[in-house]
């Protein structure tokens, strides 16, 4: 009797598989699809692609403290810091982040590092089309993570002064 079942239940299963193997088929149109917003909706907390921030000052946020590269368990974030000089100024503090990488064939999104940052200068974007053929590509540098500078915005502390005479 036993045999007798199993086969009905494989007949069955094989059955459900060719009806639906002769059904028309339904695309989505990805990124164009279905909904309000025509494509990929994002809840707040959706952790994507790394944005580094800039001040109010069109300034850069990040300080090179190396707290989120010490805060990182996958260790896939690598920063070279510099001295900022009266001339160039490219953050308020005394450094800046020269280099600043992170490699995401490594990164786990774990988000340690945006809660390690005292200036919020590394948050979480939305950006999630990240995958690519070639590792190489896969790490993101400092001018592909950096917000850009807002419309009407001074960059360096001698383009202030500029803009305020």
């Amino acid at each position: 009797m036993s045999i007798i079942r199993n086969v009905a239940a494989i007949a069955k299963g094989m059955s459900i598989t060719l009806r639906e193997g002769f059904q028309p088929s339904e695309v989505e149109n990805y990124p164009d699809g279905k909904g309000p917003m025509r494509g990929a909706q994002f809840q707040e907390r959706f952790r994507g692609k790394h944005q580094l921030q800039r001040d109010e000052a069109g300034l850069e946020k990040c300080v090179a403290c190396f707290l989120c590269a010490a805060a990182c368990p996958a260790n896939c974030i690598y920063i070279e810091a510099a001295d900022n000089t009266a001339e160039v100024r490219i953050s308020s503090a005394e450094r800046y982040a020269k280099v600043y990488n992170i490699d995401y064939n490594r990164c786990i999104f774990c988000g340690y590092c945006v809660e390690a940052c005292p200036t919020d200068a590394i948050t979480h974007g939305h950006g999630f089309e990240l995958a690519s053929l070639n590792a190489t590509t896969m790490v993101m540098r400092k001018e592909d993570l950096l917000v850009p500078v807002a419309t009407g915005l001074p960059r360096s502390g001698n383009e202030e002064a500029e803009v305020l005479a």
